[in-house]
């Protein structure tokens, strides 16, 4: 691609212009902001690499000049020292295609790039385990904590589903690469110990200047909010939600529709102890659904619903990835398993093919099982996903691993 880097530091200038050149991509500078209209005019790049606090004109003003003359197909992306929401809100409203702080996310500067110009969504998977978390050397290859799956969209939202042992390695991840403030949207799938155990540990909460939505099904009259402070009241963790220094708001939401920054996510509770949802977020024509955990009784068992089969296939029909319970084998299931609420994973492979569902994601896997364990799972899947000469792609991920969307 053809690049044009407006900026006025001839540091960081020079620094992503060999960063981009290294790549293969064509860049050119501009150090004055009151020559970058007729240096566009001129040069006509694919993308703008824009800086906002320069001299005569900064980086916001430019961007509504570019947006008048050139319109929308031109991409521009910020790339600024600045960390203040304000701004990033300008940026979005004034039709940038990205934001980037060149001092947290300077040295990943490719693979933000990247992630705005594909309009591309990406999953990334923290924990895949359930019940408990899983050490020593029979899970080095999927992992060991449990479930917590980011969403990371391009203009910077971010999404993350249950807050398992997983959510420790994202804090991580979060507070070395940012975005600083950080603002972001939590999904609790029900409020069981692995759905919710290290969100004490999501260092982002004790930070001032972030800000959370925390979204889930009250339980017995309990709201999110004491599910959340109930593990955390002094007793069972000597930190309360009182030393949250980061503004966090809490939903109590059940089946249904709900916009969430201007994205659709839909709701299902599904067929486990309690309340527990499922959550399908649907951005443009791509899809992805969490649904764990949830019970598939057989047809051999008198409790199999039929109906609740076809109103599971309708929720998750036509979508991109589903990540799904597939707890067990057959063979686990029906010695003893029944009514534990979870799902052997030849039922979960009948649920994706008869829905289309493009790809199946196996998760959520019981602590007996080692890598080997979930490497049958998987073999098993795939055989029979080909005996029923299905469509649908079945993988199973392991923490680490990333998926990108299909493109809006």
């Amino acid at each position: 691609m053809k690049f044009l880097i407006v900026d006025d530091s001839k540091v960081f200038a020079a620094m992503f212009s060999q960063m981009l050149e290294d790549a293969g991509h064509e860049v050119e500078v501009e150090l004055h902001s009151t020559l970058a209209m007729d240096r566009i005019e001129a040069s006509r790049p694919d993308c703008i690499l824009l800086d906002i606090m320069m001299p005569k004109i900064d980086g916001l003003a430019l961007l509504a000049q570019i947006r008048q003359k050139f319109g929308a197909d031109l991409k521009v992306i910020i790339v600024s020292a600045k960390a203040y929401e304000a701004d990033r809100q300008s940026a979005k409203t004034l039709g940038a295609d990205g934001f980037v702080n060149k001092v947290v996310e300077g040295d990943r500067l490719l693979e933000r790039i990247d992630e705005i110009l594909s309009e591309r969504p990406r999953i990334r998977f923290w924990g895949v385990r359930g019940t408990l978390p899983l050490a020593g050397p029979e899970s080095l290859r999927y992992g060991g904590n449990t479930s917590c799956v980011s969403l990371h969209f391009p203009d910077g939202r971010l999404f993350l589903f249950d807050a398992g042992t997983g959510i420790k390695h994202l804090s991580d991840h979060l507070m070395t690469h940012g975005p600083h403030p950080l603002r972001a949207k939590i999904f609790i799938s029900h409020p069981h110990f692995d759905h919710i155990q290290a969100l004490p540990f999501f260092a982002p909460l004790y930070i001032k200047g972030n800000a959370f939505d925390i979204f889930g099904a009250a339980q017995k009259g309990r709201g999110i909010r004491q599910l959340i402070e109930g593990q955390m009241d002094g007793i069972y963790f000597p930190i309360t939600v009182s030393e949250f220094a980061a503004h966090v708001d809490y939903h109590d939401i059940g089946e249904g529709e709900q916009d969430v920054e201007g994205i659709e996510v839909r709701t299902m509770l599904l067929n486990h102890p309690g309340h527990c949802l499922a959550y399908r977020v649907n951005y443009g024509n791509a899809s992805f659904c969490y649904a764990t955990d949830n019970e598939l009784y057989p047809p051999s068992s008198a409790y199999y619903n039929e109906d609740y089969r076809r109103q599971l296939i309708e929720f998750v029909e036509g979508v991109d990835f589903l990540i799904t319970d597939s707890t067990y084998t057959a063979e686990e299931y029906a010695a003893g398993k029944e009514h534990w609420g979870h799902s052997a994973v030849d039922e979960v492979v009948l649920i994706a093919h008869h829905a289309k569902v493009r790809t199946l994601c196996l998760f959520h896997h019981d602590p007996g099982q080692d890598d080997a364990a979930i490497d049958r799972k998987l073999e098993l899947a795939r055989a029979q996903l080909k005996s029923l000469m299905s469509a649908t792609h079945v993988i199973a991920p392991a923490e680490g691993d990333s998926l990108a969307l299909p493109s809006r």
